[in-house]
């Protein structure tokens, strides 16, 4: 291998590795959720610490994202399953057009009363806050308030909440 082929390989590396960081949540397993407040749908303003002292399922999605789309029904009955038990989901949609998300809202069934929206895809503030570059993306929040899990398979959010909610 020559120098030149060498130090592009490295340079190529470098790049590889700053891409993967800089995508990467600002939050992980044991870190406290930072908190915000936010406009809801239905014109209340919320804080995410309104939710202490439940389990909160923080989704970053939008209606135009297919895999979004194909994660909410799970979501949905992973919130018909433990919603009585004191688990919650907050919904983040990063938008390009609100009635496409509102619109989405009603066909996926996402019956949980905290949505909200940014009309500008990843520059919503919250989306900022905890570096969200790409979606789906969720953040499993204990009642303590600290994240226990980030970008889960609906598949494991259901076992960790079997454990921590006691389900069927």
């Amino acid at each position: 291998m020559n120098k030149s082929t060498l130090i592009f390989l490295l340079i190529a590396l470098l790049a590889g590795a700053y891409w993967y960081w800089s995508r990467r949540p600002s939050l992980s397993t044991g870190d406290p959720a930072l908190d915000f407040s936010v406009q809801l749908a239905d014109g209340r303003n919320v804080r995410l610490s309104d939710l202490k002292g439940q389990y909160v399922l923080l989704q970053f999605w939008g209606s135009w994202c297919g895999p979004c789309r194909a994660e909410n029904p799970h979501l949905v009955e992973l919130y018909h399953k433990y919603h009585d038990k004191g688990f919650e989901i907050f919904s983040i949609g990063l938008e390009r057009d609100q009635r496409s998300w509102q619109r989405a809202i009603q066909q996926d069934e996402m019956i949980w009363p905290y949505h909200t929206v940014g009309v500008s895809d990843f520059d919503h503030p919250v989306a900022k806050q905890y570096n969200v570059k790409s979606i789906p993306m969720t953040f499993l929040i204990n009642r303590e308030g600290k994240v226990v899990a980030v970008d889960l398979s609906p598949k494991v959010m259901d076992k960790m909440l079997g454990e921590a909610l006691g389900g069927s």
